[in-house]
């Protein structure tokens, strides 16, 4: 039987929305910029926010705290909640169904689900759209916190969660090939 990456994933992200988390060991700690195609808020680390950004996460998973590093660096100010269970946090902060990740942070009322760049973060505080918040459905290579060796990025979106679960693009970050 032939298992195509698409069931891959979703079996991963559903173990991961169950509660388990992942195993991915931390990187070199270099971030390499993630290319966007919309981006309008300052990304200045110095530009410092006083909302704090609460994060929930399994302990062991090694690509949630190299997303922690990426929005501290980024000038956020981070409180980590390491849990076992983040069925109950994503159910109460209206995660969709099928948009899951394996960590999930919460700033200023809105939800930020998954793998989300700083700078959609600071897009979203700056216009302060009337939404739960963004989400980055599944493990994007190479989008912040899933580096990847080679360099490579996979092309992914940042989708806003409207207010009754619908989403819509928020922004398109562009793949970009690995690194010879």
């Amino acid at each position: 039987m032939k298992m195509t990456c698409k069931a891959s994933i979703g079996a991963m992200v559903a173990v991961l929305l169950a509660g388990g988390g992942c195993s991915r060991g931390g990187n070199d700690g270099s971030v390499p910029a993630a290319p966007s195609t919309v981006t309008n808020a300052a990304a200045s680390p110095a530009d410092k926010f006083q909302s704090v950004l609460v994060v929930h996460k399994n302990e062991s998973c090694g690509c949630c705290g190299e997303w922690v590093k990426h929005v501290q660096r980024a000038g956020f100010n981070v409180e980590v909640h390491n849990e076992s269970n983040l069925n109950d946090v994503k159910v109460r902060l209206g995660v969709p169904a099928a948009k899951g990740s394996c960590h999930t942070a919460e700033i200023d009322g809105y939800l930020i689900e998954g793998h989300v760049p700083a700078e959609d973060i600071r897009r979203l505080l700056a216009e302060r759209p009337d939404a739960r918040g963004l989400v980055v459905a599944g493990m994007p290579a190479g989008a912040p916190g899933m580096e990847v060796a080679d360099g490579h990025v996979d092309p992914y979106t940042v989708e806003l969660v409207e207010r009754d679960g619908t989403t819509k693009p928020f922004s398109v970050h562009a793949g970009t090939p690995a690194r010879r």
